[in-house]
């Protein structure tokens, strides 16, 4: 029989085991994604922006054909990176591009985490490029949508069959703090959940102002 320790799991987020990719939140293109309503897709990608930026995660921001055809990117995402360049592509598989890869090259971490706005485009060309090179690959489900839900759903699965794994941008921030004892981060967390986190986040504002306490 096993036995219980306290010890997490390896397979856990931290703020320092892993860089995130947020990829072409922009404009144009969102007028084409039907399987999240556009106002829950950006709410939920400046969830996670928030809690990156909050975290201190080593975060790369990239679009593609910014000044030709996509648009820029939401500012709910780039507002939290103050300053920070987005890098502009040309191939659809930021995996492709040599200024992405030598900046995840530079960050150093075989753990990647990827957001962006198309599952079938963004998300599953350079999450089965960095698979198939040895990283160990997470993906956002719902910072993320598509044409269709098919087309989403069905990326899902290939991504999955390919061994990357699945999670929502609440349970990002959830994790990346993942015990309300670490008071340095504990404002930075609740006060992410109340302004981007639905129920979670009115649950919050429950917890605080009439309970009190640190809730769950």
């Amino acid at each position: 029989m096993p036995t219980a320790k306290t010890t997490p799991a390896a397979g856990l987020l931290t703020p320092t085991n892993h860089a995130l990719v947020m990829i072409d939140f922009q404009s144009q293109m969102a007028f084409a994604t039907k399987s999240i309503d556009a106002v829950q897709l950006r709410t939920n990608a400046a969830l996670v922006a928030n809690a990156a930026a909050g975290f201190k995660v080593s975060t790369i921001l990239t679009t593609a054909a910014e000044k030709t055809f996509s648009g820029p990117m939401f500012h709910e995402v780039t507002s939290p990176f103050p300053g920070q360049e987005l890098i502009d592509r040309t191939t659809m598989n930021a995996w492709e591009d040599p200024n992405i890869v030598k900046v995840v090259n530079a960050i150093g971490k075989d753990r990647v985490v990827f957001a962006g706005l198309w599952t079938s485009v963004c998300i599953v060309l350079p999450a089965l490029s960095a698979l198939e090179q040895g990283f160990e690959v997470y993906f956002i489900a719902d910072a993320c949508g598509d044409m269709s839900t098919e087309a989403h759903e069905r990326a899902v699965e290939r991504m999955m069959q390919a061994g990357a794994r699945p999670m929502t941008s609440m349970q990002y921030l959830l994790e990346l703090q993942r015990d309300w004892g670490r008071t340095e981060t504990y404002d930075l967390t609740t006060g992410i959940a109340r302004e981007f986190g639905g129920t979670y986040g009115l649950g919050i504002i429950y917890a605080s102002k009439v309970i009190g306490g640190h809730g769950g």
